[in-house]
């Protein structure tokens, strides 16, 4: 009867030990049934569980390993796997897979500490870490001086097995990042989070980092009196479609090149100009879905390249503000509904979307989105979408693509 091993393999990486190993196993007609391997640090550690003929004596082929990798400096260590261990492990397969997504402004062991511990009380099992951001310098620096140099840190877990609870699991996640200021997300492992084609974005304080409308309204002077409606809005305590009405109607009288004026100051939020850029090469269809104002949306369609671009058409006469808007208000089933039009129109299911956004009036779109992302969001907004992102900047979002600052950086090379 065949035999089962796993031959683990570590030291100093170097070219070409999978393939002497390969080669020293292929000579008795071995089988591999499961590889993998890491490199941390210019150490490896390397896998390989594999299927040994009935007529191979695996002592000397053993000593024969040892000696070959102890040569390179290399550590060889061959155990036999028994039936039920192997029988165990071809049941797996097949059990429920996600991927988390740690992000900080620094990682530290801490944060890995808490986050495996509630992966290990739910019962899930690791099958691999990646780290995505880039190799950190060290730096005796704290972590708001990190953070103002936009530093990033990402590790990536592949978890497998059933949630019994996911709504609850997700909650002590979100709880956790909370506490640590930390940004946690949890994907299925699936074919769609590999292949996502559409991105749609809210404007205001998702895109720029102001509210456009507060910016006006300070300049038409009753700034306190909207900034306090919009709050409400933003919050989910009143309609947007209410809220936004009595704020355009306080913007009466205000003059056309305050429009101007408040354009020339915004701000584009971290990351943003980055991850458009990424997205684009990539060839995602990118769309801005606005409760905001189209002023400002084209302008940003016209800077990043947008493929589609909604919002709202503030009404003007005479180069004043009327206090009205033009056709139908985007509020937050209005940026579901468009969308949904714009999937259709480029043939992309719906779990091939992301959405992202940071108020109630975006949480229509992230639910429908096969990725919803709630960025720097309100607390009831964070609590509600499936994901979300508050410690790191927007372009933090390719993390949750599996897109690594190597790749990213190598792309941007070669543009």
């Amino acid at each position: 009867m065949n035999s089962v091993f796993l031959i683990k393999v570590s030291g100093h990486d170097q070219p070409g030990i999978t393939n002497i190993i390969t080669g020293i196993l292929a000579d008795s007609a071995i089988n591999v049934l499961d590889i993998g391997q890491a490199v941390i640090h210019n150490n490896l550690a390397l896998g390989i569980l594999v299927e040994v003929p009935e007529a191979v004596d695996v002592e000397p082929l053993s000593v024969l390993l040892a000696e070959r990798l102890a040569a390179l400096s290399m550590v060889v260590d061959i155990k036999e796997v028994s039936a039920d261990d192997y029988v165990d492990w071809i049941g797996g397969q097949g059990k429920p897979r996600h991927i988390l997504t740690l992000l900080a402004r620094k990682i530290t062991a801490g944060h890995v500490h808490k986050v495996t511990r509630l992966i290990a009380e739910h019962q899930l099992n690791i099958d691999k870490i990646t780290r995505l951001s880039g190799r950190a310098a060290l730096s005796d620096t704290d972590l708001i001086t990190a953070k103002n140099k936009n530093e990033n840190a990402c590790v990536e877990f592949s978890l497998r097995g059933a949630w019994p609870d996911e709504q609850r699991m997700r909650t002590e996640f979100l709880e956790l990042a909370n506490d640590m200021d930390i940004d946690i997300a949890v994907q299925q492992d699936d074919m769609f989070r590999r292949n996502r084609r559409l991105v749609a974005f809210d404007m205001d304080s998702t895109l720029i980092e102001a509210e456009v409308i507060d910016e006006l309204a300070k300049l038409a002077g009753v700034g306190e009196q909207v900034a306090t409606i919009t709050e409400a809005a933003m919050r989910g305590e009143i309609d947007f479609k209410e809220s936004f009405t009595r704020r355009v109607a306080l913007l009466k009288g205000l003059h056309e090149s305050a429009l101007e004026q408040v354009a020339g100051e915004l701000k584009l939020v971290e990351g943003a100009e980055t991850l458009i850029k990424t997205l684009k090469s990539l060839g995602y269809k990118t769309a801005i879905l606005s409760g905001g104002f189209t002023f400002f949306a084209n302008r940003l369609r016209d800077q990043l390249g947008f493929d589609y671009v909604y919002a709202n058409e503030l009404d003007i006469l005479d180069g004043v503000v009327t206090g009205k808007v033009i056709g139908d208000v985007v509020d937050g089933m209005r940026k579901a509904h468009l969308l949904q039009n714009i999937a259709s129109k480029e043939n992309i299911a719906l779990e091939q979307v992301i959405a992202i956004g940071d108020g109630a009036n975006d949480l229509p779109m992230l639910s429908l989105s096969g990725l919803g992302v709630a960025f720097r969001a309100k607390p009831l907004v964070k609590q509600s979408a499936r994901q979300s992102i508050s410690t790191l900047g927007l372009d933090s979002v390719l993390y949750l693509l599996g897109i690594s600052d190597r790749e990213r950086m190598k792309m941007d090379a070669n543009s």
